[in-house]
């Protein structure tokens, strides 16, 4: 056999796995925008916004953040990113001038993903057709009006640090924290924060009465009254993917749109996993 004709059977043999890891990793970073909840954030709430283009308004103590567009524009989006700028702004909370996000991006959640998850949602996205849609600029007080107030908030608070599985815990446990504590990222709206915005860990989903668009979210520990304690490990799947509580009422507001476009979107596996997690929490009481 000729080098030309070993080097084509060699092609043949080798091309379609390439093409089917490429498929997979596609496929999974789908699944993982939607479970990372890049679209309700990234989507302008209104009917006929282009998704993941941006300008959603996040309202927050701090003064109003607008989303920016993630798809692979090469002007307005993120179309000239490489595979590292789009893991440090991911992992390190830095855009690939260098200069730091606000927290208003849960890059302090998101850093414990692993780059092969990171790298599947830039895969994605980067399949999507780009949308010419310019960023809006936060409508902030003075002192944040320049990213050195992000600099100095990421400097006092921030540690870049990836997830590891607890030995101790199963492999449904570590699941179910990997999805809430990184890619799900609940705790940036389920616990309540400090005075300059840090997360405070010690309450860890233990609701915020300060939460986003002056909403105030609800304790989801296992506490018998002010949590979901009475909730059975059903109950939590089921919720997470209708949005239907216990008594028989429907979520609302922005878990509605966290529902739709998130949990719901997971496998029945992932939702009992995060029920899982949830349920081995301490119980703490609201504390206002």
């Amino acid at each position: 056999m000729s080098a030309t004709a070993r080097a084509i059977v060699l092609l043949s043999a080798v091309l379609p796995l390439w093409a089917v890891a490429e498929d997979d990793s596609l496929s999974r970073g789908e699944y993982l925008v939607h479970a990372g909840g890049c679209i309700t954030c990234h989507t302008s709430d209104s009917d006929d916004a282009p998704p993941l283009a941006g300008g959603r308004a996040l309202v927050s103590p701090f003064g109003t953040f607008y989303s920016p567009n993630i798809t692979p524009h090469k002007e307005t989006g993120i179309g000239r990113w490489s595979d590292d700028d789009f893991v440090q702004a991911v992992h390190d909370g830095l855009n690939p001038d260098g200069a730091s996000y606000f927290p208003a991006f849960p890059y302090p959640s998101y850093t414990g993903m692993s780059r092969a998850d990171v790298l599947d949602i830039k895969a994605y996205l980067f399949s999507l057709p780009p949308v010419e849609q310019a960023n809006r600029d936060h409508d902030l007080p003075f002192y944040m009006s320049t990213r050195l107030a992000a600099k100095v908030w990421r400097s006092l608070y921030f540690e870049s640090q990836r997830f590891e599985n607890d030995s101790a815990q199963s492999a449904e446990w570590n699941r179910g924290a990997y999805l809430v504590r990184h890619l799900g990222h609940c705790g940036e709206c389920h616990t309540p924060r400090k005075a300059l915005g840090a997360v405070n860990n010690d309450r860890e989903l233990a609701g915020n009465p300060d939460g986003s668009d002056g909403e105030r979210i609800p304790n989801i520990t296992p506490h018998k009254d002010d949590g979901i304690g009475g909730w059975s490990r059903s109950d939590i799947e089921y919720f997470l993917d209708t949005g239907m509580l216990p008594d028989g009422d429907f979520s609302g507001s922005s878990m509605g749109a966290v529902i739709d476009d998130n949990t719901s979107k997971l496998t029945r596996e992932d939702r009992l996993a995060i029920a899982t997690y949830l349920q081995s929490l301490p119980a703490l009481a609201d504390q206002d």
